[in-house]
């Protein structure tokens, strides 16, 4: 970061924040808090609009007398500090602290606000720029991800599993029971080409197989592949398994698939679901049947739990990138940096939007309950069925 935006930055906050009045960093100020673009030539912000006059009356004493402009919506006024522009704004009746899309970033040894790069996401002059940045990111991220779940993952799998043949004779008695949530939203699975994407340990691919289906993995953990394919061979099965980043993949398997199966724990792993959502469109035949089964964003982004004890403490709109522990940690033996990773926790309406965006026609949305009675009426997981 340029030293001179960051010194600026800094005394702009320290003394934006002696007035204790919310504020943020907004446009290309913000973008670059967040790495998507160069430091800009000026710094802005915004800050509460019925502190806005006051704060110009200091700031005219502080860094020289500037002439506020108003407009029918915003007010705003230019200053030079330490040799930066620097412009203050604000927007009438609007309430800072409840801007859905504010995040916090580290600036130094502090933190600031900024608006967040997937508000400017939703803008055309911004959207270019921001799609490639978060395809940049989620390079980085992928890589990351890729690490922690080549690490020990096959040792969590036994933990979690058994032996592989102890799971494959589980499996082969009672296919259906491993589908049972899916299994309502599915077509016909006989003689049908089915893929499961981020399909893991290839559990759910082989039921499939079992009941007739022609099944194939996509993931982009070889140790995954591993249990995955001891699994299928004792079950007598041909499983196909690609070993590749989704987003990643060429274009020879474009068209080939009558079923394309996504499930729980899947979506937190991409930053912009529209490239993923584009991919799954690529993937399927005409009048292919997309489904799609999480974990509801009520119970992961708002509540938190606690035993039989629930509190509404999450922002459901909260678009911050997360860093977190991988979802098989809990059965290792040694936890080690690699089993950290980043993740992206989305609404219902962005997943839902992101899929209608890249032509798939939505044709069903569930909403399930937690089968727990001290959890009853907190949705636990949505299962949304789309066609091409």
């Amino acid at each position: 970061m340029p030293e001179l935006q960051e010194n600026v930055l800094k005394n702009l906050s320290s003394n934006l924040n002696n007035y204790n009045i919310p504020f943020f960093f907004i446009n290309e100020t913000a973008l670059w808090l967040q790495g998507a673009v160069d430091a800009p030539h000026s710094i802005a912000v915004s800050i509460q609009w019925d502190a806005f006059e006051s704060v110009v009356g200091d700031f005219n004493l502080k860094y020289g007398v500037a002439k506020p402009e108003y407009t029918s919506e915003t007010s705003y006024a230019l200053y030079v500090i330490d040799e930066c522009p620097v412009r203050i704004e604000c927007t009438y009746n609007t309430v800072i602290r409840t801007n859905p899309y504010l995040i916090e970033v580290s600036l130094g040894e502090q933190s600031v606000q900024c608006l967040s790069l997937y508000y400017y996401q939703k803008l055309p002059e911004w959207r270019n720029i921001i799609d490639a940045h978060l395809k940049k990111i989620q390079e980085n991220v992928t890589a990351q991800n890729e690490k922690s779940w080549n690490q020990q993952t096959y040792e969590a799998l036994l933990n979690r599993f058994g032996k592989p043949e102890e799971a494959a004779t589980k499996l082969k008695e009672n296919p259906k029971s491993r589908l049972k949530s899916l299994l309502p939203y599915l077509p016909s699975l006989q003689g049908k080409k089915v893929a499961n994407l981020m399909g893991s340990h290839g559990m759910k691919a082989t039921a499939m197989s079992l009941l007739g289906a022609n099944a194939t993995v996509i993931d982009f953990s070889y140790e995954n592949e591993r249990f995955a394919k001891e699994i299928a061979e004792e079950c007598n099965v041909d499983l196909s398994y690609y070993v590749t980043d989704i987003l990643k993949m060429n274009h020879d398997l474009d068209g080939s698939f009558d079923i394309i199966v996504m499930e729980l724990g899947i979506l937190h792993y991409f930053l912009d679901l529209h490239p993923l959502f584009k991919v799954v469109s690529r993937l399927l035949k005409p009048e292919g049947t997309f489904v799609i089964q999480d974990f509801h964003p009520i119970s992961t982004k708002l509540i938190s739990s606690k035993g039989k004890k629930h509190k509404v403490d999450g922002n459901y709109f909260d678009p911050t990138i997360y860093r977190t522990k991988v979802a098989f940690e809990k059965h290792l033996t040694n936890e080690t940096a690699e089993s950290l990773v980043l993740q992206r926790k989305w609404t219902l309406g962005e997943i839902l939007t992101s899929i209608a965006d890249e032509n798939l026609i939505i044709k069903q949305v569930t909403e399930e309950p937690n089968i727990k009675l001290h959890d009853r009426g907190i949705p636990k997981i949505f299962t949304v069925k789309a066609v091409k």
